[in-house]
């Protein structure tokens, strides 16, 4: 296990009907608040009028239409209204592209002498930065209590991952309830991508991180229990609480930090959002069951044979078939949540596109050199093929 330093103070308010307590929370920070949101379901549930009830005494500045892959126009435009108005604070409503665009805001707001996708273009932000409070609608990200963001520039074809020490939320209001009328493919997407961020730090080369492997585990079987539940009763309570929970400590440094490596899956994914704007769990759940038939041979099948044995319960000796059986399970489990499995049934029907999305997947992370089974261009173009068609790895 490597060194390192885990410090992730965000003020976590989970449960049930907390929401009195904001008015306390943002007076902390100051009375001038821009209130970020997405296309309109707080206003359809009735959170957005909750908020603005218990800010009926402070000043609200309003960025809403924020994109499911926020956009860097969007982020500008935020900018522009913190320096317009002199926020005090942020307030991000929604899910994890809401927090990313209040991260992003934050920063380019922080730099007003640069051009704000050069300020994304950096990666790592290290300048001061408005205090962020969220609360959160959708299970999927880790946002809420993390420092990093992703932004897309339509442009260019470009979606970048960024981040800051001092991007990281200061409260995040967790409440279940806020989930229950999210829809049965927005779950099974946010679902999906809980289990990427634990795949991209538990396939790992990092020898003997037998913690944060054993409670990535434990988080893969939460959601893998409690995702087709909540598909089922999208009210029950309890599914969508451990769906929440466990979205924000697959991400939140706890079991990725002591281990080194770069993320095979996202790097690849960003591309496909890039150039085709699909929604980012989905594109996740397609790619992820091809990169691990990719990846396997006899070295990595120990590490998909355990987790084989310990999420899924396989108890097949031989690591290479217990390997494809778990290969063979991750694929099914996507798709029988409602998970469209091919390219195709996302609007990407030929391969034009693959070799320009490979080599800025390539160029833009370190997967040639760092990930659990380097990735060149041709691999790259090979994953996005076999995402082209149905696939049985039995």
């Amino acid at each position: 296990m490597n060194n390192f330093t885990f410090n992730v103070a965000t003020d976590i308010r989970f449960g049930k009907d907390r929401l009195h307590e904001l008015t306390a929370v943002i007076e902390n920070f100051g009375q001038r608040v821009l209130l970020v949101y997405g296309g309109g379901s707080i206003k359809k549930n009735g959170l957005y009028d909750r908020v603005l009830k218990e800010l009926a005494d402070f000043k609200i500045v309003e960025l809403a239409g924020v994109e499911p892959n926020p956009r860097i126009e969007t982020v500008a435009r935020g900018a522009k209204l913190c320096a317009e108005n002199e926020i005090d604070v942020i307030l991000a409503v929604g899910g994890g592209s809401t927090i990313d665009c209040a991260k992003a805001v934050a920063a380019v707001h922080g730099s007003p002498k640069e051009e704000p996708w050069a300020v994304i273009e950096k990666r790592n932000y290290a300048g001061a930065a408005l205090p962020i409070v969220t609360i959160l609608t959708l299970a999927a990200t880790g946002s809420e209590m993390n420092r990093g963001a992703v932004i897309t520039n339509w442009q260019t074809n470009q979606k970048l991952g960024m981040g800051g020490e001092n991007l990281l939320p200061k409260v995040s209001f967790l409440d279940p309830q806020n989930t229950f009328s999210v829809g049965k493919y927005q779950t099974a997407a946010g679902s999906a991508d809980i289990m990427s961020h634990l795949f991209e730090n538990y396939f790992n080369t990092t020898p003997a991180t037998d913690v944060q492997d054993g409670i990535s585990e434990g988080l893969m079987r939460t959601v893998t229990k409690n995702c087709p539940i909540a598909l089922a009763t999208p009210t029950d309570y309890d599914a969508r609480a451990n769906l929440m929970w466990a979205s924000t400590l697959a991400l939140n440094g706890l079991t990725g930090s002591g281990k080194g490596g770069s993320w095979s899956c996202h790097a690849m994914e960003h591309e496909l959002s890039a150039f085709y704007d699909i929604t980012h769990g989905i594109g996740l759940a397609i790619l992820t069951p091809r990169w691990m038939h990719h990846v396997l041979n006899e070295e990595t099948a120990v590490k998909f044979a355990q987790y084989g044995r310990n999420v899924w319960q396989i108890n097949e000796t031989v690591p290479m078939m217990a390997a494809r059986m778990a290969i063979q399970k991750t694929y099914d489990y996507f798709k029988a949540c409602g998970i469209p499995m091919t390219l195709p049934e996302v609007g990407i029907e030929d391969d034009r596109k693959f070799e320009v999305m490979a080599k800025q997947a390539v160029a833009y992370s370190k997967i040639a050199t760092d990930a659990f089974v380097p990735l060149q261009v041709e691999d790259v173009v090979k994953i996005y093929q076999d995402s082209l068609v149905e696939q049985n790895y039995l």
